[in-house]
């Protein structure tokens, strides 16, 4: 399914009255009360959705959903996260998934903001991370990880029935009724009823008669109440009805483990160390084994990688991963340090050929410009500092990272207990624990295990069917020069070369299907030697290349892991030989949708198979596992999940009667 928002998303135009109370323009509508917007926050939707006692009987560990149509400011948003604060116990977690068709620029945010005060703590924490907000799903985590929000960027209705996820508490809060009809449809509640379960709640500002019918009609049980100042009005109410479901099995999600929030990650790289903070961050003690001496070792161990959104005009599953991982990695970059660990420098993709500037042209088309737009070639010249064969594609917020520094951010949680030289080669299931064995010697046991070892994962029993293939990489370092620090910005055609960091320039990188010696070699260097003539053959003189012996260049090689369709394999693990009995019957007929259950391999995870894109999508692979784990809404659309999701080649397999 493609996701038509990606070409319609707009800011939100703002007007502002005599008390600087914002308006939104297109729809001639306040965005809360001019009286006392917190006042009615407060009263309209915790109040109403009994968020004070709710909050108050949460236990560690345990967490709250809330759903909202129109985040608007962010003011409900960040009265919710105040409360929570105040009445919950530590370790109870807020999780708020909201939608915005018409999403504020961070100016304008930070103004309407300003407004409240003592909400100051809270509305600065949310601007700090108010960065790369693009359309589809967006995630943002605050405070540790005891509150997530999950931002719809487009229609209310599309993006919603896209969600997978189960909301405790409604907050209905888009424009009025009779100035935004699309938030107040049949066809949006019925997506809201979906989501809904037996304790759900709801409450909203108006009190229109076909307003409540319509929730009525969709399994809610609404009543008018008194409401606040001229406000006459308002509803509040609950669902009653069934909420259906069309899950087929070898999607579903599988039971919650029982016994202790324990968990073992194998593997310290990217997707590794990505899964054990989003797990940490919930509670969970995580037991991260690495057989080399240090994390970051392998493909993660590069001295710059590149924020490179490859993307697609028609909105493919990929293309809308890759908007939402690379939204979730800019904003964690916020905390590193900027010019030592990254730097949001732009990555300029060349239209090095007609076919390329035609594909450019379509991207630009059907993205909006803060995310990338076009330069000609003396545009894209000012951009990049040095002189270019073409213009091309620029990412204006993109940039090269650092990658052992992201790593080690994710280390950094209190919960994970790291440990070196510890590789894991076998694993066991004993009672409702996993074993991880090196032969005779025990490593490690917990409730739950996550393999995160690229394609070594192949190596245990229970993952060995998984198409998984390794590609050799290699990169050259450049020493800088008084001429190639004029280089502003990443420049990609064929390969990349990136700014210096610690006066040495990054540039790369080739791809080997067919080898597995990890030991540098020449032919590589002058390839990639030859890529940088290409990007720009003044830069290539301003770095010596000609003079350059590739025999003596350093660089640095490691495999990526990537799967047959170029997506991640994400996900819950089932036993393979028993999945294929229990869905034969797809072999004769693709429509059937058995209603045996997934056997699952209880506790058993995948994070892997990122392939060149790991930067962009293994940390919001981390937060897919970990709301898998902790039955939280999903960071990213239903069916882009079941693209990633490791069961799909068994299910290819069946379908196509090559079982």
């Amino acid at each position: 399914m493609s996701d038509t928002s990606n070409t319609t998303r707009q800011q939100a135009h703002l007007d502002w009255d005599e008390q600087g109370q914002p308006l939104c323009a297109q729809f001639n509508d306040v965005y809360f009360s001019n009286e006392d917007g917190l006042k009615e926050t407060r009263y309209v939707f915790l109040a109403n959705n009994q968020l004070p006692e709710r909050f108050a009987t949460l236990e560690a560990g345990e967490h709250l959903t809330i759903g909202e149509t129109g985040f608007g400011t962010g003011l409900n948003f960040l009265c919710a996260w105040q409360l929570l604060e105040q009445q919950a116990v530590p370790g109870a977690r807020l999780h708020f998934v909201s939608v915005e068709k018409y999403p504020l620029s961070r100016t304008d945010l930070q103004r309407a903001l300003a407004l409240w005060p003592e909400l100051a703590p809270y509305a600065e924490q949310l601007l700090a991370q108010y960065v790369a907000l693009h359309p589809g799903f967006q995630r943002l985590v605050f405070a540790g990880g005891s509150v997530i929000l999950t931002l719809l960027i487009g229609d209310a209705r599309e993006l919603f029935g896209q969600l997978d996820g189960r909301v405790d508490a409604w907050f209905l809060d888009g424009f009025a009724p009779a100035k935004n009809p699309d938030m107040w449809t049949p066809e949006l509640f019925a997506e809201l009823a979906r989501l809904s379960h037996a304790h759900t709640t709801l409450g909203t500002f108006t009190s229109t008669g076909y307003v409540r019918r319509r929730l009525n009609d969709a399994g809610f049980k609404m009543k008018r109440v008194p409401g606040l100042g001229k406000k006459w009005e308002v509803l509040k109410g609950g669902f009653i009805g069934t909420a259906e479901t069309s899950e087929k099995p070898w999607f579903a999600r599988p039971p919650q483990p029982s016994g202790p929030r324990t968990a073992i990650v194998i593997g310290a790289g990217l997707a590794g160390c990505a899964t054990a903070a989003s797990l940490a961050q919930r509670g969970w003690l995580v037991c991260l084994l690495e057989r080399h001496d240090a994390i970051a070792q392998e493909a993660s161990g590069n001295p710059q990688g590149v924020l490179y959104l490859k993307l697609s005009a028609h909105h493919t599953t990929l293309s809308r991963l890759i908007v939402s991982g690379y939204g979730h990695t800019r904003r964690l970059l916020e905390r590193l340090q900027k010019g030592q660990d990254w730097d949001n420098c732009g990555v300029l993709q060349l239209a090095f050929d007609a076919k390329e500037a035609q594909r450019q042209a379509q991207l630009a088309a059907a993205f909006p410009a803060d995310l990338l737009t076009n330069l000609d070639r003396s545009a894209a010249e000012i951009k990049a500092g040095i002189p270019l064969p073409a213009g091309g594609l620029f990412y204006p917020e993109a940039g090269w990272v650092h990658p052992p520094a992201l790593c080690a951010l994710f280390g950094q949680q209190a919960n994970i207990q790291l440990q070196l030289h510890r590789e894991a080669l076998e694993l066991r299931r004993e009672g409702d624990h996993w074993q991880a064995w090196n032969g005779e010697q025990l490593l490690a046991s917990a409730s739950v295990v996550v393999l995160a070892s690229a394609a070594e994962i192949k190596g245990f029993s229970q993952a060995a069917h998984l198409p998984l293939k390794r590609i050799r990489g290699q990169i050259s370092r450049l020493p800088a020069t008084a001429a190639s620090r004029a280089l502003s910005t990443v420049v990609c055609a064929e390969g990349y070369v990136a700014p210096a960091r610690q006066d040495e320039h990054t540039l790369g990188a080739s791809f080997d299907f067919s080898s597995d010696d990890l030991t540098l070699n020449s032919a590589d260097h002058a390839s990639n030697l030859q890529l940088l003539e290409e990007i720009s053959p003044t830069l290539a003189s301003q770095l010596n290349a000609a003079e350059l012996d590739p025999e003596q260049l350093q660089g640095r090689a490691a495999f990526r892991c990537t799967s047959p369709d170029y997506l991640p394999i994400v996900g819950p693990l089932a036993d393979a030989a028993t999945f294929t009995e229990a869905y034969a019957v797809l072999s004769k007929d693709a429509r059937q949708v058995p209603q045996t259950p997934c056997p699952w391999l209880d506790g058993l995870y995948i994070n892997s198979g990122h392939g060149s894109r790991g930067l962009i999508t293994a940390p919001l692979s981390g937060e897919l596992i970990a709301a898998w784990l902790n039955d939280e809404p999903l960071p990213v659309p239903a069916d882009v999940a079941q693209a990633c999701h490791p069961n799909r080649f068994a299910l290819r397999a069946l379908i196509r009667n090559k079982s």
